[in-house]
């Protein structure tokens, strides 16, 4: 059985930072990533990892404040958030893809952790 386990998230003033694990049991996948989804928002696509090489890829808005990495004997992805801002308050999800495909879209990944919320007090 697949399990994304989330865990880090919290509330934080502006400019702190945080950092959200996502542990995987049940299977190794090709790529991981992070989205996110505010009230009243469509999900969207905040950073990934390739699980092979480790090529990373991030969302405009993110670059230079996130950082996504990897733990490949703990199979657990991490998200160093730095520099939060107030637009950065969502839920956050892991999630994980069988086969390397695309990136950026929700639709590219087959499994979904549960969600971590993470607020940014102005």
């Amino acid at each position: 059985q697949v399990q994304l386990v989330e865990s880090g998230g919290g509330l934080v003033q502006a400019g702190g930072s945080l950092r959200l694990s996502c542990a995987a049991s049940g299977r190794t996948f090709s790529k991981m990533g992070w989205f996110r989804q505010a009230p009243g928002k469509e999900r969207e696509f905040v950073a990934a990892i390739r699980w092979s090489g480790g090529s990373t890829y991030y969302r405009d808005s993110v670059k230079g404040r996130f950082s996504i990495s990897r733990d490949n004997p703990k199979n657990t992805v991490y998200l160093q958030m730095n520099s939060l801002k107030p637009e950065d308050t969502a839920v956050y999800y892991c999630a994980a893809a069988v086969y390397l495909g695309g990136i950026y879209n929700r639709n590219e990944y087959d499994y979904w952790g549960q969600g971590t919320q993470v607020t940014v007090s102005s």
